[in-house]
């Protein structure tokens, strides 16, 4: 995190671990906001890889699972980085700014896949930074976000997905009433008091919980290589494309879409109690006979009590068992609805 706006946020009362803003003094409060008002998050959890140089377009579009064509100045897509095996390492937001290509991704990834991704480069003209600590990503999300951002920028982008430059702002719409805003560090402290007025600050947590609710994976280290990008279901929310070239897993990824049966979808679920799972955690049916029959993806404290979580699980588990956390004796998993449909 910058230094200069981690020096901002804490004078506003945030409570930061890691870099990461735990909450601004009522972690429960910011979270029934984030459920029925409008909250205003620090996004220090993710970090960005700028991607440039002449061969950029070519060579991102040679390694992730999307087709990065459709990725510009107006539309941001999901994307993956995968094993030759076809496993996720990496899952990112991906926008253009003039020929820059950014990919957002969990900051404790940011060093290993700006490794592996330079290994690929060789001769082509492309270059990788690390560009987390010169901008500032805030989530604004909300019945009232919308009109928030047509109030302080003159405007908020329509569509999902769609992305709007605002001078020294970018403006992603991440979903129905969620906006992230990507700015630099001199002008982030401005923003963050315009828009404060009308929006509650709210811990990272808040945007984490967000993310699950709207069904929308985050590989972290504990969950790298073990999901197929359908199992995270990536190619329901755009973040796979069928019909461009080899990237590495394609075979694998292309043999599960149309050869393949699917075993394993990811759903949303809610457990009971002051467990929060860590990602990684195995879950466990009657059916499976002692194998694990799913494991989470991502979890975080649910308002009002409990969990929300995102979990890849068996899908005839998840049909005629009920599943269970870490073992057939531990806490339930309650099934609820995924904003999109699952086939």
């Amino acid at each position: 995190m910058n230094p200069g706006w981690q020096n901002f946020l804490q004078q506003r009362g945030a409570l930061l671990h890691d870099d990461i803003v735990l909450h601004f003094g009522d972690a429960q409060g910011e979270l029934a906001a984030a459920q029925s008002g409008t909250v205003l998050c620090d996004l220090s959890q993710f970090g960005t890889l700028m991607v440039t140089g002449e061969d950029a377009p070519g060579f991102l579009q040679n390694m992730l699972s999307s087709d990065v064509r459709e990725a510009g100045e107006q539309r941001a897509q999901y994307s993956s980085l995968n094993s030759p095996k076809g496993r996720m390492q990496a899952s990112f937001l991906i926008w253009r700014s003039g020929t820059d290509y950014f990919l957002q991704l969990p900051r404790s990834l940011c060093a290993a896949i700006q490794k592996r991704l330079s290994m690929y480069v060789l001769r082509a003209k492309v270059r990788i930074t690390d560009v987390s600590g010169q901008q500032v990503c805030i989530g604004l999300a909300g019945d009232n976000a919308a009109a928030l951002l047509q109030q302080q920028l003159g405007s908020a982008p329509q569509d999902a997905m769609a992305v709007e430059q605002h001078g020294n702002a970018c403006v992603i719409r991440a979903g129905a009433q969620r906006f992230q805003i990507i700015t630099t560090p001199p002008h982030a402290p401005a923003l963050w008091q315009s828009l404060g007025a009308a929006a509650r600050p709210a811990g990272s947590p808040c945007w984490d919980w967000l993310n699950i609710r709207d069904g929308i994976p985050v590989i972290l280290p504990a969950t790298q290589e073990q999901f197929v990008p359908q199992m995270a279901n990536l190619d329901l929310i755009g973040g796979v494309s069928f019909k461009k070239g080899c990237y590495p897993g394609q075979e694998i990824v292309a043999r599960m879409q149309y050869l393949g049966k699917l075993k394993r979808r990811m759903y949303l679920a809610h457990i009971a109690g002051n467990i929060v799972p860590q990602p990684g955690a195995e879950l466990y049916s009657a059916e499976m006979e002692g194998q694990a029959s799913g494991m989470v993806v991502n979890a975080t404290t649910a308002p009002g009590g409990g969990c929300d979580l995102l979990a890849v699980v068996q899908i005839s588990s998840r049909e005629t068992q009920t599943v269970h956390l870490q073992s057939l004796q531990g806490a339930a998993l309650n099934f609820l609805p995924l904003p999109y449909a699952i086939p």
